[in-house]
């Protein structure tokens, strides 16, 4: 009897070792447990593994009991490892031999994910070598000289290369999971388990806006409010002014405290979350580009392109194309995989294969490719 039930979810594997951070592990849990259908179906089954089952140490005054070994790895549609405070491969770039051993158990075709320096754990088994990755920013220095053939960002949230995914902290762990859900199931699944998780769907930005930066002071009022508000009001024109006024603050005052809390400028969130219902707009309706357009507070569909194109990097009809590819069969496939992904709409497996959806950066196409071929792939 295998280690997941056989009833059709996505299987989803934790690999934990010794150190492990309690958070980290529950987010992922927390996050891929709440995805369900429309009648309450869940779409994920997330069971916990390490190399050796038994008690493991974590990172506070408790442990952690974990029943299964490797071989939760070898049945896994997606394996995330998460960070360890005794993370194998952060001294010197080698994993220990139980490690290694697990790590080779995951079975070919599989998605792998990392969160904070868990990604020190896929680059010393060469999962990252010639891959754009990130990974916590303290331990940034240290990944580098450690693995120069990893194309490291320290700048961003998270990475997708197609079949191999990281996130540079634990809040971004999050954002990491939200994102895959996206990338499975769409934007909607998503957007509900981040609204029942209260966490934002989709954040922008980079590490470089928690590096240094102070902390509000507690008798700061929220801009929650302001921004239920705008979120109600996307459809139409909204001006920092209102926004303030939500909060009854001066528009300086609003203006600091909003980048306090959310990292970016109050014009900068608006937009960003005008893109994301656009996205939904053209992944879930028939609605015209220029509907999507008003509906999404862009009032023009050239509006909308400009916006689409600098977010993303295509236009509104190449996005809901290529989006309702993941519903169809398609004809022609690339081989290998996107040397500069710039973002990804999302994968299907099947015959040993991994596809994966998106466009390359600067090339402006979308398309299709199929990466880690397995035994008895082939191409459309």
């Amino acid at each position: 009897m295998g280690v997941f039930a056989e009833d059709g979810r996505h299987r989803v594997a934790v690999l934990v070792r010794h150190g492990l951070l309690p958070m980290e592990l529950g987010i992922v849990h927390r996050i891929f447990g709440q995805a369900e259908t429309a009648d309450g179906r869940r779409l994920y089954e997330v069971v916990t593994c390490a190399p050796e089952p038994g008690e493991l140490r974590t990172d506070v005054d408790f442990t952690v009991n974990v029943r299964h070994g490797p071989e939760a790895l070898a049945e896994a549609d997606t394996v995330v490892v998460p960070a360890s405070q005794q993370d194998y491969g952060t001294d010197d770039g080698c994993l220990s031999e139980e490690m290694a051993r697990a790590v080779a158990r995951i079975r070919p075709g599989a998605r792998v994910a990392s969160i904070c320096t868990g990604s020190f754990v896929l680059a010393a088994a060469g999962l990252l070598e010639g891959r754009r990755a990130t990974t916590h920013w303290r331990s940034a220095e240290q990944f580098r000289k450690l693995f120069p053939e990893v194309e490291l960002d320290a700048d961003v949230l998270y990475t997708d290369e197609g079949g191999v995914l990281t996130a540079a902290g634990v809040a971004s762990g999050i954002d990491l999971c939200l994102h895959m859900i996206r990338c499975d199931h769409g934007a909607a699944v998503a957007n509900e388990v981040a609204r029942r998780t209260v966490v934002p769907p989709h954040r922008e930005g980079g590490q470089a806006q928690f590096i240094r930066r102070p902390v509000p002071e507690p008798q700061y009022s929220s801009t929650a409010a302001a921004r239920a508000w705008a979120l109600e009001h996307l459809d139409q024109p909204v001006t920092l002014r209102e926004l303030a006024a939500c909060q009854a603050m001066s528009v300086r005052t609003f203006t600091r405290r909003f980048r306090e809390e959310v990292g970016v400028s109050p014009l900068q969130w608006l937009t960003q979350q005008r893109v994301e219902r656009a996205r939904q707009l053209l992944e879930e309706t028939e609605l015209t580009v220029d509907r999507v357009a008003s509906d999404a507070g862009f009032g023009t569909a050239a509006s909308l392109r400009q916006h689409l194109q600098a977010a993303i990097g295509v236009s509104p009809s190449a996005y809901r194309s290529t989006y309702r590819g993941l519903r169809r069969k398609v004809g022609r496939l690339r081989w290998g995989r996107p040397a500069r992904a710039r973002w990804v709409l999302g994968r299907e497996w099947g015959g040993g294969c991994l596809v994966v959806y998106g466009a390359e950066l600067g090339r402006g196409g979308a398309g299709a490719w199929v990466v880690r071929p397995g035994a008895g792939c082939a191409a459309a």
